[in-house]
């Protein structure tokens, strides 16, 4: 069973970029999509995202590690070419063959390396992973699952990386102790050796060899370290200044309410009814009148 390794990133990240390295007769390139390699250089390679002539290519070809160059536009492609199909049969047979190919790569002998390249996809919650088309290949099979080394670009400050290990939120998986830190320089030959070597591969380079390969491409490079840096320095800048503190009016402490008293209020006074005596009146009779 040959190695198969993934590899991860946006376009002009490094991913062709990574096989420079490399001399013409030590690898054989799927050239996927059709395009020119971003250095000078060449090597024995097919340029067809057809699976039956990819196939044939890989089982044939005399080179023991064979690059799949943007592997996502074998069923990007394929897609494109058969978007006025209606019905979901195009999908199936489309990640079929990926599926498929895969698989193939894994069959060959096992002194073998196939590497696939690819885009990658940033979900809504952030998560990264290998750009697919439909859902099957993502609901039905995890494609990461299929691989032990998965690896993703990285580039700070104008310098191009690979990244080892899993930051929670991609897919990127490396077996223990075979790369010398998180991030190492793109170099898929570098790579390449370091597989051979970690699983005692024919032809594989002695431990004492790979320590001086691994110095090499040992960067000291954290990309969390950097994105925790990128997050304080945006809080620190979204924070007012002393002087814009000092023209923002102070708080003024909320005062506790205390519930309205009633007053107490005064008892009615009890008035005296003033009673007028009656006073008989005396009156003789000449001065009623008849």
């Amino acid at each position: 069973m040959a190695q198969i390794v993934l590899i991860l990133g946006e376009s002009g990240t490094g991913k062709s970029a990574s096989l420079r390295n490399f001399q013409n007769g030590e690898l054989a390139l799927v050239n996927v999509g059709k395009k020119p390699l971003p250095f000078r250089g060449t090597f024995n390679s097919v340029n067809s995202d057809d699976f039956n002539e990819i196939s044939k290519f890989v089982q044939s070809v005399p080179e023991k590690i064979i690059v799949v160059d943007d592997a996502q536009y074998l069923m990007a492609f394929q897609y494109m070419r058969r978007i006025k199909e209606n019905g979901w049969d195009k999908f199936n047979e489309i990640q079929s063959d990926f599926f498929n190919l895969i698989e193939l790569a894994k069959s060959l002998p096992d002194d073998n390396i196939v590497f696939f390249l690819s885009h990658i996809e940033t979900k809504d919650d952030g998560r990264q992973k290998i750009k697919t088309i439909g859902k099957m290949l993502d609901e039905k099979i995890t494609i990461e699952g299929m691989f032990t080394v998965v690896l993703k670009t990285y580039v700070s400050d104008g310098k191009y990386y690979f990244i080892t290990q899993n930051s929670g939120m991609d897919t990127v998986k490396s077996p223990i102790g075979m790369f010398p830190s998180i991030t190492i320089d793109n170099d898929l030959k570098y790579v390449a050796e370091k597989i051979r070597n970690y699983y005692y591969m024919d032809g594989a380079k002695t431990d004492e060899e790979m320590k001086a390969a691994d110095e090499a491409v040992k960067a000291e490079v954290n990309p969390a370290e950097k994105k925790s840096r990128r997050r304080r320095k945006a809080e620190v800048e979204a924070e007012p200044t002393a002087d814009v503190q000092a023209e923002q009016p102070a708080e003024v402490p909320a005062v506790k309410e205390e519930p309205p008293v009633e007053e107490e209020q005064p008892k009615p006074r009890r008035r005296r009814r003033r009673t007028e005596s009656m006073q008989s009146i005396e009156v003789s009779d000449e001065e009623i009148p008849f």
